[in-house]
């Protein structure tokens, strides 16, 4: 399908299309192409393939692949599989209990269309700095699982966004999940953002986790996303937020945070941004709830 351009269609460059049949499947196909792209959800690929900023020679799709689209408790993790579409994950009653920072970010993710088809291992492997779920997996301290050709193996989440829309993946790798620690009673989290509309990509925005300590905060740890060519921890806000130091806080972000300037708003007014919403996720961990 073509999209529309000033006017005029704009197509993708050409491409061979396989249809996996199961995860050493995808591997093996992507395996003999270096220029091979994992078709899930499509709701990111599909655009930057139109606009010919994605060229693969080959697309293999995995929507048919079974085994990918569970949700489920394994030992004290929430393990949520790549098939997992965000309107499934949103409508999932374990993830509500047990990943709650997940279920506040999901509403917020594109509109119902894109929640309907995008996926959650499509949004973490495509790795926008902008995107909510990258910034909720480091927030929450998750990890991947990965597939390749010689094992399985898991990154955690601090390693896996590795540059701008790039990831630990490797040729032929193929993300199968990613799990995320059970909700414990002392467990807190936040989620704030700031955008144009509901949908748009955000100016800013913030994922967090902590539990409680006394009166206090601890194990505090921020992921902020649309700052930088990744989602980004503020560790100098974090340590000075677990002190019960909140203007510390916002004030340890010129710091942690050197956002550039972009078509939406200049660097300073995201870092201004970023304290803003500092201050409102702090309440919600201290108060328990979004």
């Amino acid at each position: 399908m073509a999209e529309i351009v000033g006017g005029k269609p704009v197509k993708p460059a050409p491409f061979a299309y396989a249809k996996a049949r199961s995860v050493e499947h995808a591997i093996e196909l992507t395996g003999r192409d270096s220029e091979a792209r994992i078709l899930a959800g499509g709701q990111s690929l599909i655009a930057t393939l139109n606009m010919r900023l994605s060229r693969p020679t080959l697309l293999v799709d995995i929507n048919d692949v079974p085994g990918l689209d569970g949700i489920a408790i394994k030992d004290g993790m929430v393990e949520i599989g790549a098939l997992v579409r965000h309107a499934q994950a949103g409508r999932s009653e374990t993830i509500a209990r047990h990943a709650p920072l997940v279920a506040a970010a999901i509403p917020q993710i594109g509109h119902p269309a894109i929640r309907n088809r995008g996926t959650i291992g499509g949004s973490i492997a495509f790795a926008d700095p902008a995107a909510e779920l990258p910034a909720c997996l480091l927030a929450l301290g998750g990890e991947v699982v990965i597939a390749g050709a010689r094992a399985e193996r898991t990154v955690a989440a601090d390693d896996f966004f590795t540059g701008l829309f790039e990831t630990a993946l490797g040729a032929g790798d193929v993300l199968k999940a990613i799990r995320v620690p059970s909700a414990s009673a002392a467990a807190r989290f936040g989620f704030a953002e700031l955008a144009r509309r509901h949908g748009d990509y955000a100016l800013v925005g913030l994922a967090a986790t902590a539990r409680t300590d006394g009166g206090g905060l601890a194990g505090v740890r921020l992921a902020y996303f649309g700052v930088g060519a990744t989602p980004l921890r503020a560790r100098k806000a974090e340590a000075a937020l677990a002190r019960n130091a909140l203007d510390d806080a916002v004030a340890a972000l010129a710091d942690d945070l050197d956002p550039p300037d972009d078509v939406q708003e200049t660097g300073a007014v995201k870092r201004h941004l970023a304290g803003v919403l500092l201050r409102r996720v702090a309440k919600q961990l201290m108060e328990g709830r979004p």
